[in-house]
């Protein structure tokens, strides 16, 4: 299995990770409805929801830009390279999601996006 491959299992368990993050250590989580209780919440716990939502948003994008360039041909150790560079700008998102620092966040969104497309390019 290729780096890139790996990079989608990271991105597809992502949003898990965030879910963990705001629900760890409040008992007031009620799992019969954790969609009234992610109403609820406030600072990085919604923040938190609201990194998780994005990421789920993200997903499609980032795992179908590298299963078309694997199936363009396009160099693998480039594919692998820009993957990467999604999973990071991936994690500095959240990170600055969470610690609230938006305009960080948008421009590690934006290399995040930059990433998808660039696995499309190198797939012409």
């Amino acid at each position: 299995m290729t780096i890139a491959f790996w990079c989608v299992l990271i991105a597809a368990l992502f949003p898990i990770v965030l879910a963990g993050i705001a629900k760890a250590g409040d008992r007031s989580f009620n799992n019969r409805r954790p969609r009234e209780w992610y109403e609820t919440v406030t600072g990085y716990r919604k923040r938190a929801w609201w990194a998780q939502q994005n990421s789920f948003e993200a997903f499609p994008l980032f795992a179908a830009a590298v299963i078309i360039a694997h199936l363009a041909g396009a160099a693998q150790a480039t594919i692998d390279m820009i993957a990467l560079v999604f999973i990071a700008a991936r994690i500095i998102y959240a990170g600055c999601y969470l610690a609230d620092v938006h305009l960080a966040r948008s421009l590690a969104w934006l290399v995040g996006l930059g990433a998808c497309i660039a696995l499309f390019i190198t797939s012409a």
